[in-house]
């Protein structure tokens, strides 16, 4: 893993909910990086929402598709890089995103992302279940079973639970340029 060559982008790993998507537009436009969101380039790419996708070929047939879009960005420019929350499920993606910058794993507890999610009228019906379970309950399981992944590949944990999306991006900023 630390024998890799590391990228000078950012890459922001969680949980959906976590603000991947909000903290990443605003450090990309601090950083002076573009914004890349792994999800939206497989929407973009198959002409597909993500629920379409899941529905038509399964977690598994997405998975696929989240692969190569995160294959195809090796080799671009520096960017500030969103992958969805299953995207570390796969050692292959996450070699990829280790070359190409930091990675950043934003956390908040269960409730706070379960909220966050149903909040969200465009993330609520765009994004499948995961599990039988609803609610909190399948966000609890998830995260059990995602943080350790997390955790193994973040060289960053930074909590998004507190303050707002330009603190964050601020402590992500000013850890970035200390390190």
């Amino acid at each position: 893993m630390s024998g890799e060559n590391r990228g000078a982008g950012v890459v922001l790993i969680g949980y959906r909910g976590s603000g991947k998507t909000t903290v990443g537009k605003q450090l990309a436009e601090r950083l002076k990086m573009p914004f890349v969101d792994t999800d939206a380039l497989v929407v973009r790419d198959v002409g597909q929402s993500i629920a379409e996708i899941f529905e038509q070929h399964g977690e598994a047939g997405f998975r696929e598709l989240e692969s190569e879009a995160i294959a195809d960005l090796e080799g671009k420019r520096p960017a500030v890089i969103s992958v969805g929350g299953g995207a570390v499920l796969a050692d292959a993606n996450m070699h990829v995103l280790r070359r190409l910058g930091t990675i950043v794993w934003l956390t908040a507890p269960a409730e706070v992302l379960y909220e966050r999610i149903s909040a969200d009228a465009s993330s609520r019906g765009a994004r499948p279940a995961l599990t039988s379970l609803i609610g909190v309950d399948e966000v609890r399981h998830v995260l059990a079973q995602r943080e350790p992944i997390y955790r193994k590949w973040a060289d960053l944990v930074i909590s998004t639970d507190d303050g707002s999306s330009s603190d964050i991006v601020d402590r992500i900023f000013q850890t970035l340029d200390h390190a």
